[in-house]
């Protein structure tokens, strides 16, 4: 392993400092040349919004902050290095592991602008899960925010590759490299290699080319906002998955990138005021506790645009409360890693449409297909099922991923006759809308009949005195499964009790759907991008049982 664990600081003077020279050269290399002749290449339309805003801010964050002119100038320049310094050659893969920060967007454009393959990496995950991901995809390099390149220590006897820090000396060889000279490519070279969350098992590298991460940015355009410079995106999710991959659209149209470290609601809040046309990726979860901020509902708002949200379930009852403190502002979004952010939508016309008899139903759906996109509900087989019958989902258009990386077994169940299968249940009604039933693997079956969690967990949140809510299926002698449902409460709530559910749910849906058990928690597992583990909650459901019997 060669690790670069210098610690020279960067903050916003002098990354600005030390980009002088660099930004003298870029201008009279390109201000004068407005157009390149290049490839298909994410990085060159960045060159070109470059050459138009060169002064716009691109980068605005808490370690420093980048016009246009700057940002591409370092892109030139890392992508110069990476080739020549480091001898990457096209196709290479280069890890880019990073909390969030002002270095993200720079490095992920530098590899593509060398030809290369970006494998972002969730920067929450242990030193040992990052080394699977850069050993599974045979990367050369990896370049890694200063408290995750300190972490590699904690993993010695793992697979390292070459390792630069983005506080050493190796990156700041890597901003004074050569610009790169222009790069082969097709639309069909891998950009991304997007490696799923791994909730079961191993995580899978879906390989994301470039007309694919082009088409899901036109998509966003078409379905969610027009983007120009005016404009800033709010990052607070991390940038190696969903808000990165909206970022790219973003920084293709020049708008102001502000990059926030982590997800903190007042600082979020404050940005609605603090910057104009804002948007924002947000999972539920990260929705849900911004709106239980006291301040939500009762500060300026003025400056925000689109809160885009997707990933996982959004709760009626939250996104109304949502429409409530925060106005007309949501974009819900259904996609996967393998087809990113781009399957369906329901847009902002839609959540306002108050009027329309169904109105709640379709708050609960995930809309209408994306812009060229087709989705279908299918059974085992492939057969398209009719309006109201639940199947598996699938979906094909240019946002599908080319395939997993070296996995033949898992392609060869993903991608039949050039429809994605998605693995999630839904159902399409006569309309065209599309509603979420489960993963199929959450599905529970009792006594012979398919039960969907979420419809539980959405007549349980309904429930003022319940924060949060899960539904699994637990093994049952005779009925194969029965319901379980793990609660936790409001702070400050009077105490809940299984009878008082138990009726709400009598109330709302079938007997044979209510939970058999309430289990009351303090919290639920989940993900680093907010998922539920069920996976967790059934296998301590099950170490309960075996304690108790």
């Amino acid at each position: 392993m060669r690790a670069g664990h210098g610690r020279m600081r960067w903050g916003a003077s002098t990354i600005t400092a030390s980009l002088a020279g660099g930004i003298s050269q870029w201008q009279d290399q390109h201000l004068s040349q407005p157009s390149i002749v290049a490839p298909m290449n994410l990085s060159y339309i960045l060159h070109a919004i470059a050459c138009a805003v060169p002064d716009r801010p691109a980068i605005t964050a808490y370690n420093g902050s980048l016009t246009y002119a700057q940002l591409d100038a370092q892109v030139f320049a890392i992508a110069g290095a990476l080739l020549e310094r480091h001898n990457l050659t096209q196709g290479d893969r280069v890890g880019i592991a990073m909390t969030n920060c002002a270095e993200f967007f720079p490095c992920l454009f530098a590899a593509w602008r060398a030809g290369l393959t970006a494998v972002p990496i969730n920067a929450k995950l242990h030193p040992r899960e990052i080394s699977w991901i850069l050993e599974n995809c045979s990367a050369s390099l990896c370049i890694m925010s200063p408290d995750i390149a300190a972490s590699v220590s904690e993993a010695p006897d793992a697979f390292w590759p070459e390792i630069i820090s983005t506080d050493g000396a190796e990156y700041q060889g890597l901003l004074k490299g050569e610009p790169a000279a222009n790069r082969p490519g097709e639309p069909g070279d891998p950009a991304w290699l997007f490696y799923t969350s791994g909730t079961t098992g191993r995580p899978k590298g879906a390989v994301l080319s470039h007309r694919s991460l082009l088409f899901a940015t036109h998509a966003y355009y078409a379905d969610i906002d027009a983007i120009g410079p005016e404009d800033t995106m709010v990052h607070a999710a991390p940038l190696s998955h969903g808000a990165g991959l909206y970022g790219v659209g973003h920084v293709l149209k020049g708008a102001n990138n502000v990059i926030y470290k982590g997800f903190e609601t007042g600082q979020i809040l404050e940005s609605f005021s603090s910057y104009r046309n804002v948007s924002i990726f947000a999972a539920p979860t990260m929705v849900t506790r911004l709106l239980n901020d006291p301040r939500c509902g009762n500060c300026d708002t003025s400056g925000l645009r689109t809160i885009a949200y997707g990933g996982a379930p959004m709760y009626v009852s939250d996104l109304k409360d949502g429409i409530a403190k925060l106005g007309q502002h949501f974009y819900q979004l259904y996609g996967q890693g393998e087809s990113p952010m781009t399957i369906s939508g329901l847009d902002k016309f839609l959540h306002a449409d108050t009027n329309n008899p169904r109105y709640e139903e379709r708050l609960g759906s995930v809309g209408l297909p994306r812009t060229g996109v087709a989705f279908r509900v299918v059974d085992a087989h492939g057969a398209e099922l009719p309006p109201g019958e639940i199947g598996e989902i699938v979906t094909k258009s240019d946002c599908i991923m080319s395939g997993y990386w070296e996995n033949p077994e898992a392609n060869a169940a993903a991608i039949r006759d050039g429809w994605l299968w998605t693995g999630d249940m839904g159902a399409v009604d006569e309309d065209g809308f599309l509603t979420l039933k489960d993963r199929s693997k959450d599905m529970i079956i009792s006594g012979g009949t398919n039960i969907y969690p979420r419809e539980i967990e959405e007549v349980l949140l309904t429930h003022s005195g319940i924060l949060e809510c899960a539904v699994i299926g637990a093994p049952h002698a005779d009925w194969g499964e029965e319901v379980v449902a793990f609660v936790v409460q409001q702070e400050g709530a009077a105490a809940l009790d299984a009878p008082e559910l138990d009726q709400l749910c009598l109330d709302n849906i079938a007997r044979f759907k209510r939970p058999k058990r309430y289990e009351f928690v303090d919290s639920l597992p989940k993900n680093n991008y907010g998922k539920i583990l069920k996976t967790e909650l059934r296998e301590r459901d099950a170490g309960n049982q075996a304690a108790g019997a």
